[in-house]
């Protein structure tokens, strides 16, 4: 490099950016998977060549875990042994309850789920173990341990002591059941395994690319794990489910659904551009940054959440969220993506609101797992660079003449 190069602003002599929206890596490929892939405008989501409408419909959610895992779906004796291996590492060291007892009542669950995972690490015998063999041990594990710690935390909150999970139970099941100490009906069962299936994994979203860039460094398991919850923690990211929920309570009931949502689409209609990213003009659990079009998940789970809901005697949320959804759809274009019903069906089973995001933190470790693994394999740091858009190299001026 030249003198005159080097004395030259770096923005004009780095490279321009890869197409994408400004500060975000919005459309860029970052690297190569095999685990999942989107078409944004044809709507599909596909896990290792298999539809999510195929695997909703015909697989368990133990059989997702195997394919996203393993890259095939698994016979039957795969699948038993798997199972197996799973629930029988659900149970966390006593000493993790004892520290979720202490976390503040009004910490957020997903935050009290992140200290659980990192001291999951300290009990965990190959913590710091690279080793594929037991990266995958620690991985079976950890997908048992999760709903173990969420629920926990959740019922310890409410002053309840937490509930042991099953071995005999799927993992859906399983859940409901250390949150509620109740065995779910067939029909509350089989729609928590779809949800949990559906939230499995989603390609380079943004805690999933968080625990890639965290493999990328050669780093544990665990410590992966806190890198993607912590960046699912955000609300740009995890939580438009909580928000769907705050809607559906401030409309109240369906004979005032069209109404609220006029009234919400005309304020937003006239409000300005800043003002539009203000929450409450915005209709949570629309849009979709990949879809152009219905999120898949969404169809799902929007035929699902209904049956659900009519069940449990709660049709009124989802009467609620179809006359909110067409004003939507009418007057701004948007279509609804998987966080606006499983909102609906969450509400209808009586789960706290504010665990939502750990249920798909729950779920998401399937996916998660399946990352970092790649990401440890290809044995790559992610390291990419930034567009400087500072001042020009200048000489430094001694403070007394500044």
């Amino acid at each position: 490099m030249t003198s005159a190069t080097a004395n030259q602003p770096q923005s004009q002599t780095q490279p321009k950016p890869a197409p994408g929206a400004a500060g975000s890596l919005k459309d860029v490929i970052a690297a190569p998977t095999a685990i999942c892939t989107i078409d944004g405008l044809a709507g599909k989501l596909i896990y290792r060549g298999y539809s999510i409408e195929d695997l909703a419909a015909n697989a368990s959610f133990e059989e997702v875990v195997y394919l996203l895992w393993e890259g095939e779906l698994p016979n039957k004796q795969q699948l038993e042994a798997f199972t197996k291996r799973l629930s029988e590492n659900r149970n966390v060291d006593p000493v993790i309850i004892e520290h979720l007892r202490m976390i503040p009542k009004d910490a957020h669950p997903l935050a009290a789920l992140r200290s659980g995972v990192s001291m999951l690490a300290h009990s965990d015998p190959d913590s710091e173990s690279m080793d594929p063999a037991k990266t995958r041990a620690k991985a079976e594990r950890l997908i048992g341990q999760v709903p173990t710690i969420v629920t926990a935390r959740a019922r310890l909150r409410d002053g309840n002591e937490p509930i042991p999970p099953r071995p005999d139970l799927p993992a859906a099941s399983n859940f409901l059941w250390m949150l509620f100490g109740k065995e779910p009906d067939d029909i509350t069962a089989h729609a928590m395994d779809v949800a949990f299936t559906l939230h499995a994994e989603h390609e380079f979203n943004a805690s999933s690319f968080a625990a890639r860039v965290a493999a990328g460094t050669y780093v544990d398991l665990h410590s992966c794990m806190v890198a993607a919850l912590a960046t699912l923690k955000g609300p740009r990211h995890g939580g438009a489910n909580e928000d769907v929920i705050e809607m559906i309570e401030e409309v109240g009931s369906p004979d005032r659904a069209d109404a609220w949502a006029r009234d919400r689409l005309q304020r937003y209609l006239s409000a300005s551009r800043e003002e539009r990213a203000r929450p409450e003009l915005r209709f949570p659990g629309m849009g979709h940054a990949v879809y152009k079009t219905w999120d898949p998940r969404a169809r799902i789970l929007q035929k699902l959440a209904a049956s659900v809901a009519d069940t449990v005697g709660e049709g009124w949320i989802a009467d609620i969220q179809e006359k909110v959804r067409t004003v939507a759809a009418e007057g701004l274009g948007l279509n609804p993506n998987v966080d606006y019903y499983s909102a609906g069906l969450y509400h209808s089973l009586r789960i706290p609101t504010d665990i939502f995001t750990s249920i798909f933190a729950t779920a998401r470790t399937a996916g998660y797992v399946a990352h970092i693994e790649e990401q440890l394999k290809g044995g790559r740091l992610i390291r990419p660079r930034g567009e400087y858009t500072g001042p020009a190299e200048r000489p430094f001026v001694p403070i007394e003449k500044r």
